[in-house]
């Protein structure tokens, strides 16, 4: 009997060592999508969040940038990550759909957190590998909570600028068009606001759609608009500075540092946020801990999970512009009622909501 506790105790020792050495052994690497990690949006939010995990755990840590903006090269950058032994890759952005579709399989050894990649990016009939978690933002909420703080604050004639209608792009906006309708309904103002919608067709602004937002902004009057689209911000902030009292409200992070410090103080009313920071530390958390099957082979759609705003993974930017109009108070009302279900935001990607303001389709800049 003795012999065999000693056995027991033994292999126990094996397997701890072993746990140990598979936490030590961790090595992290993240990839841009096609962007820098100073683009002030995706990469950058992603790339500090696992840099400052990593330094905090005592994990190796490293990011590459491919050469261009195509699956190959981003498959590229995989293969010398593995070359260079990193086994835990953290890869921001739908563009990652198709690199990961060919690489889950060639390389099972390495653990791939897709953020904001979902099945559509992965091609038809692709499944996710037990080495794959992915996750997904369920935008139109952030985009509702947007939209809705808007018309609180009194602004009436927004704007919505797209950058290319992916599904996360559009449910962002179609979120923001029913926010903008139930703060309008509950004010009993919906017929004195209008929605201006249009899509840049493009990651980034220049000067035809700049162009296109000074007409917003000079001639149609319009005081807000919601810049969703990567680096087409700077063509809304271009227009927006050159308008006494025009304002922007950003996307996916907090970018009113990045706004007001290019454009202006005080020209960002709020941004509809993701929680990419969240969401990379609760994965490399549970990667070091040994839980990635609770993870691996899923993609989970991130949302709401508490009546605490800061908790989410969708919110609006802890420097919105609250006022006597439209609180924290009350926007930590407004989260709570989404959470319980009394308020509802349709998901549906297929067809303009339909709503009591006027929202004036426009199509594409180009």
């Amino acid at each position: 009997m003795k012999k065999f506790v000693a056995l027991l105790l033994a292999a126990m020792m094996v397997l701890s060592v072993v746990a140990v050495a598979s936490a030590e052994d961790m090595r992290v690497a993240m990839i841009t999508d096609y962007g820098d990690i100073t683009d002030q949006s995706f990469n950058q939010t992603t790339y500090e969040a696992a840099k400052a995990w990593c330094e905090a755990n005592g994990v190796d840590f490293t990011y590459y940038k491919p050469a261009g903006d195509s699956t190959a090269e981003r498959v590229a950058m995989v293969e010398k990550a593995d070359d260079e032994g990193y086994n835990v890759l953290v890869m921001p952005g739908y563009a990652f759909g198709g690199t990961i579709a060919e690489v889950q399989g060639e390389y099972p050894e390495i653990k791939f957190v897709a953020l904001d990649v979902s099945a559509g990016d992965l091609g038809e009939g692709v499944e996710v590998g037990s080495n794959v978690y992915c996750a997904v933002y369920q935008e139109e909420l952030c985009g509702y909570m947007a939209g809705y703080a808007a018309v609180k604050l009194g602004y009436k004639h927004l704007g919505f600028l797209g950058g290319m209608a992916v599904p996360a792009v559009v449910r962002y906006g179609f979120g923001f068009v029913q926010g903008a309708n139930a703060a309008a309904e509950e004010l009993g103002i919906a017929g004195d606001v209008t929605v201006e919608y249009v899509y840049g067709n493009q990651f980034y602004g220049d000067a035809d759609i700049t162009a296109y937002m000074d007409n917003w902004y000079q001639t149609l009057g319009v005081e807000v608009v919601f810049a969703c689209g990567g680096g087409i911000f700077t063509s809304a902030g271009e227009a927006a500075a050159k308008v006494e009292g025009a304002k922007v409200i950003g996307v996916d992070v907090d970018q009113a540092a990045t706004i007001d410090g290019l454009y202006g103080e005080g020209l960002t009313v709020t941004s509809a946020m993701k929680g990419l920071a969240a969401t990379v530390d609760t994965l490399l958390t549970g990667i070091k801990a040994g839980e990635w099957d609770n993870y691996g082979g899923k993609i989970d759609n991130l949302g709401l999970v508490g009546n605490e705003p800061a908790a989410n993974y969708v919110q609006i930017a802890p420097s919105t512009q609250f006022s006597d109009t439209f609180t924290a108070d009350d926007y930590a009302a407004l989260v709570a009622k989404m959470f319980a279900g009394d308020v509802t935001v349709s998901a549906a990607i297929d067809a303009m909501p339909a709503v009591a303001i006027t929202v004036n389709d426009l199509g594409t800049v180009k």
